[in-house]
């Protein structure tokens, strides 16, 4: 009966329910220009049903203002509003005002109203119309800037619009990138009603007037080359919008390309008469006739850059080519342009540094020139460009790359000093009063970089490197990660085409995820399926699920991942570099320090340093302090040089066999914490290199779980090794995993994977252990027919091998599944075979748990006051033991045996207590069957309302035993609800029962719902 549920504490604090109105109020945010979404902080808020969400956006809209009860009718259904529509609207208010925090959701007037208090001083503030706000009720108003993303944006283009009639254009369009950055996706998205509709219709029309804002800016700045392509895109998409052919017409012009943007007149003019039968506007019209007179005043921008100087070459222009088809990146795109517009502004410039860092192949280089290139007109004094060479055996030297860039500053080679000291402050008086970007690409260090620095403000430097440049002083950090999958399904269908990557999505997606998202990868396994056509994506896909032949896959042309990851593996000391391989070994999501360090045989601070510099390089990485990962193309990568390069060959099952110890030996430990007394850990294969040790049982389960992913792997990792019987007793001595609901599937996959191997290997103790451990999850989630099957034999494979640990808590096991099939009789000579075995080899605490299970059975066959006796005799035990969890047990059969007898406050008493310590011990499962239980003796002292909170209580703990379980504790509710006089929700609650039933046995249960459904229905 030890089938025990760990649960996690929930991370939350409960002084989150404590925080004032004020405080609670200027933790919310929200956004309408995408999703109707709500946050308190970090944390999203559930913002209900589509209709619900139409009321909170028609609120927030309002930005303060009250809304009649009629105006939100309206906005939320229009002329058709249902019959009860005002009972609707103050129903979706009163759940909105219970999510939100006290004194947000207000009523006044006859209508409701958002009111969000200010920042600081927690007091209501005005804030003047919107253009975006719809009607006004009441005047009072609170500032939403900083909650709303609507009022952000308003506030971002207004701040936009004062620098622009400053003449900062620089800093105008800064603003308004950020402005439109807050787009995500379609505005008011899936909300329903006629005012959405309008509202949606609204800002996607002030979206792209912002756009067209931006893109003037653009021109006005000397950016036309680059703008065409962005124009071109927005045309086609909005083809009857005039002004972006006419911006288009103008970047083509100034691109040189005149016949082109004739063609987009003559274009727009034919398609204007056929879709509405009218001419293009007089502006576009007076714009095809200035470039039809090559108009001087045309080829320059409206607001003329600054003067250059007169030496030659005064404005280099060194970016590489940016790549057309750049994807995603966001976030990234907008947080360095800000920082680069930074450097820009009219007032406090500085000089900025971003340093990128990041795996190879993850496509720094390419966001950078793509920042770069957009940045460009806030650096009209040019840009310099330099591959570092970093990651390969000679990175250039910052003398040589001084001396290019002077020479492309104008300076005469005679000018240009030898030393780097005498470059680099040559090279910082040349650029003071300047304004230009440098972008200083594949950085070896920190101290390569140093000199190359401009130094001077109104200037910006953009670094990339596979380290993490922490020790450059005054740089703005980031670290660059691999796609979403969603961004890399973008880029492998654009250079794909969609055409061919629609049909076979689902293999598209297993190829970007065999790439493990990288863009690199992404790119070669597009280009290599772009050049065939004849190949499918799913073809693609078969070729990549290879793990072993992955790597040599991914290569086209000159581009290899291989390649890369070589570069960066070659500059490794050798220490780092065995590090990199024998880690790379270990299968699992991720790994620990301490786990990491039983691999490398190293002290955990010497472990420590290695793992930190392999972070710095980027060939690891950092999941959480003190645990660490690999990417998975990396760890494949570092799996093949492990195969090649390790020496001796012996070493890699040496590192492999000391993490299994340490797993198993700290496994141990835990299981001997929690259950005190319980030789099991005696039974267990000897390990050869120490775990860890605990001093409290909240610690050892706080490791378990943690390891819970990684453990399970090392364990599957083991099969057809001479490992094998130590990663069974592993699964075995971390048998609480197997109720934990996060990990409970991976437990069991991995029981059945050592069912397979042990049987493989003939190793008769090894499968009868392995079976035992299949044998619970099968039990705890309530599939008994497969329970029973494992459970007999593991009993026959335990007595072949005179196994008499294992037989006896098979035994056991075999007895459990004929309670559950209520063959109770049937199942009472397995627990006494059970009770003798433990009683042989001295394991008190599994004979009294035994004992427990022989109380069932007695209950089962009518032994009332029999298995009264046996429920004391156990618990007596388990207090003479001393045990905590185990306890639980004993009070918890002796409630059931109380319950039987109707001495129902003694039961009540044995159920508190066994709840108590099945919660202080996360045991999910148990805590949800004894409240199931608490709700049976109340039920049957006609206590239907405490009867009903503890079995929906039983119910929200979410794992109870399987359907069949859940199923019961339906029924029982069903019956206190109608004691309650709920009718229709206990029939609601006796149909979803009565499903269970039909769906996964128990005929005898279904009958009885049956039953209770007929003269309800008849009713």
């Amino acid at each position: 009966m030890d089938n025990v549920v760990p649960r996690v504490p929930e991370q939350r604090g409960p002084e989150d329910a404590r925080q004032p109105a004020a405080e609670a109020s200027a933790a919310l945010r929200f956004s309408v220009l995408g999703p109707v979404r709500a946050w308190r902080g970090a944390e999203p808020l559930p913002t209900g049903s589509p209709q619900q969400r139409a009321l909170l956006a028609a609120l927030l809209l309002r930005e303060g203002r009250t809304a009649t009860a009629g105006e939100l009718i309206d906005a939320l259904w229009g002329d058709d509003p249902p019959s009860q529509a005002l009972a609707a609207v103050r129903t979706y208010a009163s759940r909105l005002r219970k999510v939100l925090s006290p004194g947000v959701l207000i009523s006044e007037s006859g209508g409701y109203a958002i009111r969000l208090a200010d920042q600081h001083t927690g007091t209501p503030e005005s804030s003047g119309s919107s253009e975006f706000s719809g009607s006004s009720g009441s005047s009072g108003s609170s500032d939403m800037s900083g909650s709303l993303d609507l009022s952000l944006a308003q506030e971002l283009a207004a701040d936009a619009e004062k620098a622009k009639a400053t003449g900062d254009l620089c800093h105008a369009r800064a603003l308004l990138n950020k402005a439109l950055s807050l787009w995500d996706g379609e505005v008011l998205a899936s909300v329903p009603g006629p005012y959405a509709e309008a509202q949606r219709a609204r800002l996607d029309e002030w979206h792209l007037q912002l756009i067209e804002t931006r893109m003037d800016m653009d021109l006005e700045q000397g950016c036309h080359a680059e703008a065409v392509s962005e124009l071109t895109a927005l045309t086609a998409a909005h083809p009857l919008r005039e002004r972006l052919r006419e911006l288009l017409m103008l970047a083509l012009y100034r691109s040189g390309r005149q016949a082109e943007a004739l063609a987009v007149y003559a274009d727009t003019r034919r398609l204007l008469a056929d879709e509405l039968g009218v001419d293009p506007r007089p502006g576009l019209k007076e714009l095809q006739q200035r470039i039809l007179q090559a108009d001087p005043a045309l080829a320059e921008p409206s607001a003329p850059l600054a003067p250059e100087p007169s030496a030659t070459p005064v404005r280099p222009a060194q970016l590489p080519a940016t790549v057309p088809d750049f994807t995603g990146r966001t976030s990234f795109v907008s947080e360095l342009s800000e920082v680069l517009g930074s450097a820009s502004a009219a007032e406090g410039r500085v000089m900025a540094v971003s340093a990128l860092a990041g795996i190879g192949g993850v496509g720094k280089t390419t966001l950078a020139v793509h920042v770069a290139h957009q940045a460009r007109g806030a650096f009209p004094d040019g840009q310099l460009y330099v591959d570092l060479q970093g990651a390969g055996t000679r990175a250039a030297e910052p003398e040589t790359v001084l001396g290019a860039f002077l020479r492309a500053l104008g300076t005469a080679d005679e000018a240009i000093p030898d030393s780097l000291e005498e470059r680099a402050a040559l090279y910082r008086s040349v650029l003071d009063g300047r304004r230009v970007l440098v972008l200083l690409d594949n950085a070896r260090d920190a101290a390569q970089v140093r000199p190359l620095l401009p130094g001077t403000e109104g200037c910006a430097a953009l670094v990339t490197s596979r380290v993490r440049m922490v020790d450059l002083a005054g740089a703005h950090l980031v670290d660059l990660d691999v796609m979403s999958p969603e961004e890399a399904l973008q880029l492998f269908t654009k250079i794909v085409g969609e055409e061919r990557v629609a049909s076979e999505r689902e293999s598209a997606l297993d190829v970007v995820a065999a790439c493990g998202f990288l863009p690199l990868a992404i790119r070669i396994a597009a280009s290599r399926l772009a050049a065939r056509r004849t190949w499918t994506v799913s073809v693609l896909a078969a070729k990549l699920a290879d793990e072993r032949r992955r790597l040599d896959e991914l290569q086209a042309g000159d581009l290899a991942v291989k390649a890369t990851f070589e570069l960066g593996y070659g500059a490794l000391e050798p220490p780092q570099a065995r590090a990199f391989r024998l880690l790379g070994l270990a299968d699992g999501p991720d790994i620990s320090l301490t786990a990491a360090a039983a691999v490398l045989d190293l002290p955990v601070e010497d472990t420590e340093d290695l793992l930190e510099s392999l972070v710095d390089t980027s060939l690891l990485e950092s999941a959480a302090p003190g645990r660490y990962r690999f990417h998975d193309l990396v760890r494949l990568y570092a799996r093949a040089c492990a195969e090649r390069d390790e020496q001796p060959p012996g070493e890699r099952e040496a590192a492999m066999s000391r993490l299994l110890d340490f797993y198993l030996a700290t496994a141990a430990e835990v299981y001997a914490i929690e259950r005190p007394g319980d030789r099991l850990v005696d039974h267990l294969e000897a390990t050869e290199y120490p775990g860890l040790r605990f001093t409290e049982g909240s610690e050892a389960l706080d490791w378990l779980y943690t390891e819970a992913a990684p453990l399970l792997a090392c364990v599957r990792q083991s099969a057809g090794t001479e490992r094998l019987r130590r990663a069974v007793d592993l699964l075995w001595a971390a048998r609480d995993l197997a109720e934990s609901g996060a990990n409970s599937h991976q437990y069991e996959t991995t029981a059945r994977a050592m069912c397979e191997a042990t049987r493989a290997a003939g190793d008769a103790r090894g499968e009868g252990r392995a079976r035992t451990t299949l044998t619970h999850p099968l039990l705890v989630s309530g599939r008994i027919q497969q329970a029973a099957e494992q459970a007999q034999l593991a009993m026959e494979l335990a007595a072949s091998a005179q196994d008499a640990m294992a037989m006896s808590w098979a035994a056991n096991d075999r007895g459990l599944t004929f309670l559950h099939q209520e063959q109770y009789a049937d199942g009472k000579p397995y627990f006494e075979r059970s009770i003798e075995g433990y009683d042989v080899i001295g394991n008190r605490p599994l004979e009294a748990l035994s004992l427990c299970n022989l109380s069932r059975a007695h209950l089962g066959m009518g032994n009332v006051t029999k298995a009264v006796e046996i429920a004391q005799r156990a618990l007596t035990a388990y207090l003479e033991i001393g045990q905590t969890l185990r306890l639980a047990n004993g009070h918890f059969t002796l409630g059931i045996a109380l319950t039987r007898a109707g001495r129902h406050t003694e039961a009540l008493s044995q159920f508190s207590d066994a709840l108590s310590v099945f919660g202080s011990h996360r045991q999910r499962l148990w805590e949800g069957t004894t409240n199931f239980r608490i709700a049976e003796v109340h039920l049957a002292a006609h206590r239907p309302a405490q009867a009903a909170q503890h079995a929906e209580q039983a119910l929200a703990l979410g794992c109870i035993g399987g359907d069949r379980m859940r199923g019961a504790v339906l029924t029982l509710l069903g019956r206190a609800l109608t004691m309650l006089g709920q009718v229709d929700r206990a029939k609601v609650c006796w149909r979803e029962a009565l499903s269970l039933y039909e769906q996964h046995g128990g005929a005898a249960q279904a009958a009885e719902v049956r039953a209770l459904l007929t003269p309800a229905t008849a009713a």
